[in-house]
């Protein structure tokens, strides 16, 4: 008896730490799986008006294949790959700032890195409002700087969706790196210049490869939430571009077009998913490329 006991508290001790993770998979079954799931049986089944499934279809899926929803799918992955591209570029200076320039000023840094994001996020737009708008503090600035002799006009662009993105998602890019490059052995870099490489060759073929990990992490916490991104594009956009977010929000909240909107959704996951293992595949070609330089 005491054996039998002994072993169901051993057995229940060692899964105690999958126990504590329970509550986080539950949330994320029920609010992210299980939606997932019923738009794809609305993609693909036909509803009665008392809610009983009449037959499976494709019908939904006809529509799709036009030149304008795929434009707005290919519009989508542009405006998540330049988001990621933008984050990246500006993320790793500023993550290897932080990580081997900051000193004592390294925890500050960070901490303003991540409070904007402790306010409401629609206040961020609209302060983003005042920068861009005709009369704003950007077209001040270059007023009187002299680089333009008109306002611009910034808002309802790609410029001011793109910029926003950035703004948005840039964080989601730099944790990752920061957190790689402070695990870095720095006596890699005292090594290299020993023997006499550039600061250039130092970062192609010994921290590039070494923090390749954590870039791929970074690009894909950008580009993954900005291909669906929904509020972004429609507040700075306004109503001159749709992106995915935009496209799906208008179907589903439609009278007769819920159906329309599930496969559009679908078609765009797939889209996604495909766009992703390219992207993973391009990494992996370029991790290679640089390990097979270090040898």
């Amino acid at each position: 008896m005491y054996a039998l006991f002994h072993r169901i508290l051993n057995r229940t001790s060692k899964e105690s730490v999958f126990a504590i993770g329970s509550p986080a998979l539950i949330w994320q079954i029920i609010f992210f799986y299980l939606p997932l799931l019923l738009m794809m049986v609305s993609s693909l089944f036909i509803f009665s008006e008392s809610g009983g499934i009449q037959g499976l279809t494709l019908e939904h899926f006809t529509p799709l294949f036009s030149a304008t929803h795929l434009t707005v799918i290919f519009s989508s992955i542009f405006l998540a790959v330049s988001t990621a591209l933008i984050c990246l570029i500006l993320a790793y200076p500023l993550a290897h700032f932080i990580a081997f320039k900051a000193g004592r000023f390294k925890t500050p840094m960070l901490f303003f890195l991540i409070v904007p994001f402790w306010t409401n996020f629609l206040l961020h737009v609209y302060a983003w409002f005042f920068v861009l708008e005709r009369e704003g503090f950007l077209n001040t600035l270059l007023l009187k700087i002299g680089l333009i002799h008109e306002p611009i006009h910034f808002l309802n662009s790609l410029f001011a969706i793109i910029l926003m993105m950035v703004y948005c998602y840039l964080p989601f890019m730099v944790l990752p790196i920061f957190s790689s490059l402070e695990r870095f052995d720095r006596r890699f870099l005292e090594v290299s210049n020993d023997l006499g490489a550039s600061w250039g060759t130092t970062f192609r073929k010994v921290m590039l490869p070494m923090t390749l990990p954590a870039v791929r992490a970074g690009f894909f916490l950008v580009f993954i939430p900005s291909f669906g991104e929904f509020i972004i594009p429609e507040l700075m956009g306004g109503d001159r571009r749709f992106f995915v977010g935009n496209v799906v929000s208008q179907y589903v909240l439609g009278n007769e077009t819920g159906g329309l909107g599930a496969a559009f959704m679908v078609l765009s996951c797939f889209a996604l998913v495909i766009a992703v293992m390219c992207i993973y595949l391009t990494f992996k070609k370029v991790s290679k490329m640089l390990l097979k330089g270090l040898k």
